[in-house]
């Protein structure tokens, strides 16, 4: 998308409405007519970004999940010990893959991926894409400082993110739980924490 309009005050405003009623209402509940009040902009305008509901939700899930990604990352110091900088990274994976916008677009990616092939990508070069790079150079450092042993960098960061996953991923993507309270995201943050630091730690 051009940049000049992704930077446009419109354009901003029609992210902000429609993340409050996907949210609010969820992809299938939300409605253009609803989007657009809530964003303050005539359907003709909020056609002229999104032609197709699919590419705005994408989009706004794509922002929100980078912003997930950029929070995580600016709290994520290289001399953290590892268990601390596990902890931020997997908590910060798990709200977004439990949000209402996570649980939606993962939805939509897994109904939508022949048609729109882009918006999986998109989504995830812009947030699980860039965890994984980051949380691969900070495994890295902590191999060179000794704090950390392991030969395959990026499968290590791929198996943590898998085990922030264990148990709530296959819930989400057959529709039999779609919320989780605070006691068991942290019973599966915690035991990916020890599993990965009983295959790693030094």
């Amino acid at each position: 998308m051009n940049d000049s309009i992704t930077r446009g005050r419109k354009f901003s405003q029609v992210l902000s409405g429609a993340r409050k009623v996907f949210v609010q209402d969820g992809f299938e509940g939300a409605s253009v007519d609803d989007i657009a009040r809530a964003a303050g902009v005539s359907k003709a305008t909020l056609y002229s970004y999104f032609p197709d509901k699919r590419l705005l939700f994408a989009e706004v899930a794509r922002v929100e999940a980078s912003c997930q990604a950029e929070q995580a990352l600016d709290m994520l110091n290289p001399d953290d010990q590892p268990e601390t900088a596990l902890r931020i990274a997997g908590s910060h994976m798990m709200a977004f893959l439990t949000s209402e916008l996570g649980v939606s677009q993962i939805a939509l990616c897994s109904a939508e991926a022949k048609r729109f092939p882009e918006l999986g990508r998109q989504f995830y070069e812009a947030g699980p894409g860039l965890v994984r790079a980051t949380l691969g150079d900070y495994l890295r450092k902590c191999v060179d400082d000794g704090k950390l042993d392991i030969d395959d960098i990026e499968l290590a960061a791929d198996q943590f993110a898998e085990l922030c996953k264990a148990g709530i991923f296959p819930r989400i993507i057959c529709g039999v739980q779609t919320r989780f309270d605070e006691d068991e995201l942290e019973r599966v943050l915690s035991g990916a924490i020890e599993m990965f630091m009983a295959r790693y730690g030094v």
